[in-house]
């Protein structure tokens, strides 16, 4: 299983903070007999009386390698991949990807990137890692 995220426990903490329920740490896929993929969180959040949970899955991604667009390149298509695992084994949950907001404003104001982002339909989320705390979501 890969590293923790430098930031994961400041977006636990944010989406806590929020009122989602943490219940995976992290959650784990199993694609096929062999391969298990591992998404950093799942939460879930009671959105009505008598309705279902909302249950979502967030990849976090701290973006401090020496290259922000191969960090961005790698974040893609790990998250394209997570996202189609979603779809054949819980639909219901619904992808983000998680940012700081210091990496949202240096690297995903980029015209490039958000054009990506539309594009691909990546649902962000945006932290702020001094107040731990959801910006956007």
């Amino acid at each position: 299983m890969a590293a923790k995220d430098r930031f994961h426990n400041i977006v636990k903490i944010a989406l806590e903070k929020e009122g989602w329920k943490i219940t995976h740490d992290p959650l784990t896929l199993k694609v096929d007999a062999v391969t298990d993929l591992h998404i950093d969180l799942g939460a879930e959040m009671l959105i009505g009386a008598e309705r279902e949970n909302e249950k979502i899955a967030i990849e976090i991604k701290s973006f401090l390698g020496q290259s922000a667009i191969n960090d961005f390149h790698a974040a893609v298509g790990q998250f394209i991949n997570y996202r189609y695992a979603l779809a054949d084994l819980e639909p219901d949950r619904k992808l983000y990807l998680a940012i700081s907001l210091a990496t949202y404003e240096k690297v995903f104001v980029r015209r490039f990137i958000q054009s990506v982002i539309e594009r691909a339909q990546i649902s962000l989320i945006i932290y702020d890692t001094d107040r731990e705390a959801i910006v956007k979501c």
